[in-house]
């Protein structure tokens, strides 16, 4: 199993000690301190009334960040060749999952969506693999079919014989949210892998006209399309979650009402900690700590995508687009998420990277993580080859992680 892991050289296993990309690494870790703080604050009314413990949630969040942290680091050792050499093997391993969650016994059932597979007291989400594992295989494919991408129509629908099918797995379940975040990101990536202008202009037009057929085939996704642009329409109804939120939002004001004093949290506010956490920070911090949060995110995303920036240019095209596909997740996520919090877009389940309640989110974004801080330090040192031989006086200069 640890085969694939090689003790030397590292990021976190050096001569000269933790050679990570601090400013990332920094930011991920401000938004986690801060994702612990606001779980604690946001969950404890539900975690008294269902455990008899306030702390309860908090804690299995506490859990789920340890895994996460033991997971960006083993990452981190992992050469970036060998997530390229494994990509299809994980693309499999991922409609394994996102076909195990639907068999009835195996995948859990919550408020009506099967897309957890219990293990004992903990859920996977397979979704939230599934994202990754595709930005994966389509960088090494992107990288196999360059020219044949650019040049023509084959190269470019060839990708879509693998996500369709997967999309259609997640709308079984039903995951439109994750769905859009996943096409969003390969879409994203296919334009630069060089797909012209004009294909890509009709890959845009297809995925609205699906959108919009999906909208149009459950009703209650033309519900919530209908009530987010007049939530008070029907406040007690389908716009419920909407309006509470904003309600939370105009309790907050500038400076917010302090933190652990939200009301909105108190069972007004479905989802406090995990859809709609984002809500609950605004109420308690306001709208100073509301675009500081946003301020990080920001931060973080366009960090990700120099990442890219840098492995492209030290001609590790892999790394390169492997950092834009998980920037572009992030990004997906972030606007998604917030983007239904402040009523700019329609209710949907959809947690916020590092902040939002929820295992297999924070596990899978600290792996994340760990797999850009390997490609940063990999383009930063030209270790372009699995194979390359290293010893420590290849590293003996101090590293610039400013850049």
């Amino acid at each position: 199993m640890f085969g694939v892991i090689k003790p030397f050289p590292s990021p976190i296993i050096s001569g000269r000690g933790v050679d990570v990309d601090f400013p990332m690494l920094a930011g991920c870790l401000a938004l986690l301190g801060l994702g612990l703080v606001m779980i604690t604050s946001a969950s404890s009314e539900v975690a008294a009334v269902n455990s008899g413990n306030t702390l309860y949630m908090m804690t299995r969040h506490l859990i789920y960040m340890i895994i996460g942290i033991f997971a960006c680091g083993l990452t981190m050792m992992i050469p970036v060749a060998t997530w390229q050499r494994l990509g299809w093997m994980m693309l499999l391993g991922a409609f394994g999952l996102l076909v195990m969650v639907l068999v009835p016994g195996v995948g859990r059932e919550v408020n009506g969506s099967m897309r957890w597979i219990g293990f004992g007291m903990f859920n996977v989400q397979p979704s939230e693999i599934a994202k990754v594992f595709v930005v994966i295989f389509l960088a090494g494919y992107l990288i196999r079919r360059q020219q044949e991408v650019r040049e023509s129509w084959m190269g470019f629908f060839k990708p879509f014989i693998v996500l369709l099918p997967m999309a259609g797995l997640l709308l079984m379940e039903p995951d439109f949210g994750a769905t859009v975040v996943m096409m969003g990101a390969a879409a994203a990536m296919l334009f630069l892998g060089g797909v012209g202008l004009f294909r890509f202009s009709l890959m845009v037009a297809l995925a609205v006209g699906a959108v919009f057929v999906l909208v149009q085939a459950q009703p209650y996704r033309m519900a919530r399309l209908i009530t987010f642009t007049d939530p008070w329409s029907d406040q007690f109804g389908s716009g419920y979650q909407l309006t509470q939120a904003l309600i939370a939002f105009g309790r907050g004001e500038w400076l917010g009402v302090g933190l652990g004093n939200s009301v909105q949290k108190q069972f007004y506010l479905p989802e406090a900690h995990t859809d709609f956490v984002f809500s609950v920070l605004a109420e308690e911090l306001g709208v100073v700590g509301s675009l500081l949060t946003v301020a990080l995110f920001v931060f973080v995303s366009i960090r990700a995508m120099y990442i890219g920036m840098w492995a492209e240019r030290a001609k590790q095209f892999f790394g390169a687009y492997v950092a834009y596909g998980l920037a572009f997740l992030w990004i997906g996520q972030f606007l998604i998420n917030i983007g239904v919090n402040v009523g700019l877009l329609p209710t949907k389940g959809l947690t916020l990277p590092f902040l939002s309640y929820g295992g297999s989110s924070l596990v899978i974004c600290c792996a994340s993580l760990g797999l850009l801080l390997r490609i940063e330090w990999e383009s930063r040192n030209n270790m372009g080859s699995e194979e390359a031989e290293f010893n420590e006086s290849d590293f003996a200069e101090e590293p610039n992680h400013g850049r």
